[in-house]
């Protein structure tokens, strides 16, 4: 016999000694049988089928692969995105490795927040939510040192890009009167669409502005001019963050499979929304066989004019190979009635994914078409109607009012005003652009990136006899000083320059320098701010300086929000306030009991139990301006959306006589070509009557 089986055989003969002296110590074992799983599934905490209707269910539980999710408005979309984040973390699925893209950071804390009251402390706090520029501010902060980015930057704010631009034109020579260039606005405007659209600046001009041709050399200079500028002061504008971001993921290999291996499950909210650039870092995130779940409502596209491109969702099946297409089609917010004018009106549009709305809701009232001698009677009607309504027992905040644009409801705020019903206003309102706001921002700015030249031309020009010429000369030393504004107390000025310029330049440097930005909370520095900029305030601004003190403080709240100037900062120029009370910022306004008036643009994704449409008419809804058949789908799909976020009752409302200043006076107005898709008895047809004296 081998040595080695002697060896086997004594070791095995050892073992069975002691298994015997155990049995002597331990009673032998009963059987235990492990069952069978009927279900076929692993064991869940939630109870995914009971929680959710089949479609919905489809979708959570489909977590492997490209899959579409065609979800209706009000169909439950952001309650499967919950609960497919749920399901993911149930199936082991590491939290971090899960990235969620909304088009709100709001959208994405709160659906985080919901899953994480399902599940409770599974480490959801790891998942990546944000937007698409929040998350593209990330990556290129984390990641700027390990691939040679310059990590800290300033994000210009729209008005800021504005304000660039206007120096870019003034260095240039392309601001004088004799010359009619494009202003700052126009200039943003060409630059933006540039990007989003991914056309260049003649390929723009020859489809939106063909009277701008000519300047198309001095236009590519000022574009250059501007990008040079921002390049060399790490400055960023909100197209930069996307561009930098897909550039990166395009031509850096190593980072692109880095964060596909971080991020192995990509859920997109509102794809519908995207451009082309958003949908290429989608792309590049995902790679071809990626698990990738795009949700969004071809329907609901609305924001062409900020690039969104609609055939992002309609060919995304054809551009992923094997896509689950999913629908979300029962409607849990409308009654029938309403469903079957919104689905009338969105079932004449040439570009969409076939669905159709339907509710358990089958009884309601019918949808009101209310046609007004003219746009003060269209008024009258709204109030005496929103008056009605809270008689009958609906809260104010319940109803809405929405229209096409922010000017169509001067009319009603007058009306709203003299009944004593208080409103906050959605849409058209920009708290961080209103010049004192900005003012403070300007201080912070330049604590944070001392080399922000457009924030601190204008700290400069606030201080007391200091103007442009001096402004300039300051700004000019400093661009030569090495430490920045620590050198600006110790200015001594330029030749002729006057002692009260020089002693108010050399205070702001002092004050600066006393400031400690990195160990101070944002609120404690802007509380600092505030003292230094009171004078200030009340001296530029004394004919309403209360009213702007009172903005002061909301932004004071504001930064108590945020644990450092860095997140401030990005986050206000990412995600600006954009409800208004009386003209001034309004925070967390949801629950004050107010009416709400809303631009539909600004209005989706929420609900109300009655709303009213202003202005369904010819030129307003379709605005004047759809001139092309896609310009003219998307005025389509703004009427669905307005429609959509009614619950019981819904007035569309439109003048027969409406004033026209290139005409001199009043002409006489029709009904939306958007109604006349809508079967006659879909809709109640009223006839406004005054009530005799």
């Amino acid at each position: 016999m081998p040595w080695f089986s002697a060896v086997v055989i004594h070791q095995h003969l050892g073992w069975c000694e002691r298994l015997l002296h155990s049995r002597n110590q331990f009673q032998m074992p009963r059987s235990y049988t492990i069952r069978r799983e009927t279900s076929g599934e692993p064991l869940y905490r939630i109870d995914y089928r009971g929680e959710l209707n089949e479609a919905q269910y489809q979708a959570a539980t489909t977590l492997d692969g490209p899959v579409l999710v065609i979800a209706g408005a009000g169909s439950g979309k952001t309650r499967t995105l919950i609960y497919r984040v749920a399901r993911l973390v149930e199936s082991g699925v590491d939290a971090k490795s899960i990235l969620l893209l909304t088009f709100t950071r709001r959208a994405s804390q709160e659906m985080l927040r919901r899953a994480e009251a399902l599940l409770g402390d599974e480490g959801l706090d790891r998942v990546t939510g944000g937007t698409f520029h929040s998350f593209a501010n990330l990556v290129l902060r984390r990641y700027g040192e390990l691939y040679g980015w310059p990590p800290r930057f300033t994000i210009l704010d729209r008005s800021d890009s504005e304000d660039t631009l206007q120096l870019m034109r003034v260095r240039l020579g392309l601001d004088s009167r004799e010359r009619r260039f494009p202003r700052k606005k126009t200039l943003a405007k060409i630059f933006s669409a540039m990007v989003n659209r991914g056309l260049s600046i003649e390929e723009i001009l020859e489809l939106e502005y063909p009277q701008l041709l000519d300047d198309l050399e001095d236009l590519a200079a000022c574009r250059a001019a501007f990008e040079e500028y921002k390049s060399d002061r790490n400055l960023l504008d909100y197209d930069d963050l996307l561009l930098h971001l897909v550039r990166h993921l395009r031509e850096n290999d190593e980072l692109r499979l880095r964060l596909r291996k971080l991020y192995r499950y990509i859920m997109v909210d509102e794809y519908q929304d995207t451009n082309q650039i958003q949908a290429e870092i989608v792309s590049l995130l995902a790679g071809e066989n990626g698990n990738l779940m795009i949700v969004g409502d071809d329907a609901q596209s609305i924001y062409g004019f900020r690039g969104a491109d609609v055939e992002n969702i309609l060919r995304f099946p054809t551009e992923h190979k094997a896509t689950s297409v999913i629908r979300l089609e029962e409607n849990y917010r409308s009654t029938q009635p309403i469903l079957d004018v919104t689905n009338a009106v969105i079932a004449a549009s040439d570009q969409r994914h076939e669905k159709t709305l339907f509710s358990s809701r089958k009884e309601g009232e019918v949808p009101w078409v209310v046609p007004a001698p003219d746009e003060r009677w269209q008024s009258l009607f709204v109030r005496q109607r929103i008056l009605d309504l809270v008689e009958e027992g609906v809260p104010l905040n319940r109803i809405a009012v929405l229209f096409r644009s922010s000017t169509h409801s001067f009319d009603l705020e007058l009306e709203l005003t003299r009944a004593g019903i208080d409103y906050v206003k959605r849409g058209g309102f920009r708290f961080l652009e209103s010049a004192h706001v900005k003012d403070v921002l300007g201080f912070l700015r330049v604590l944070e990136n001392a080399q922000d030249s457009v924030a601190w031309g204008r700290i400069l020009l606030l201080l007391d006899s200091v103007g442009a010429k001096a402004a300039g000369q300051a700004l000019e030393w400093m661009g030569s000083a090495a430490s920045g504004d620590r050198r600006l107390s110790t200015y001594e000025g330029s030749p002729g320059m006057r002692k009260g310029a020089i002693q108010s330049i050399r205070s702001l440097g002092a004050f600066l320098e006393s400031l400690q930005p990195e160990a101070s909370e944002p609120s404690v520095l802007v509380d600092q701010v505030l003292r230094f900029y009171q004078p200030i305030l009340e001296r530029e601004y004394r004919e309403d300086a209360p009213k702007r003190e009172r903005d002061l403080e909301q932004f004071q709240i504001l930064a108590e929000r945020f644990p450092t100037l860095t997140q401030l900062l990005s986050e206000l120029a990412l995600e600006p306030p954009v409800d208004a009370v009386g003209g001034s910022v309004a925070l967390d306004t949801a629950d004050q009991g107010q009416l709400v008036l809303s631009t539909i643009h600004s209005a989706k994704g929420l609900e109300w139990h009655s709303v009213f449409v202003l202005s369904v008419l010819e030129g307003r809804l379709p605005s004047i301006y759809a001139l092309e058949a896609g310009d003219l789908e998307e005025e389509r799909r703004l009427l669905y959306v307005a429609c959509t976020r009614a619950e019981e009752n819904l007035y569309l409302c439109y003048p027969m006589e409406v004033q026209d200043r290139a005409m001199g006076g009043f002409v006489s107005a029709r009904v939306s070509q958007f109604l006349a898709d809508v079967p006659e008895e879909a809709m109640l047809q009223l006839r406004l009557e005054g009530e005799e004296s």
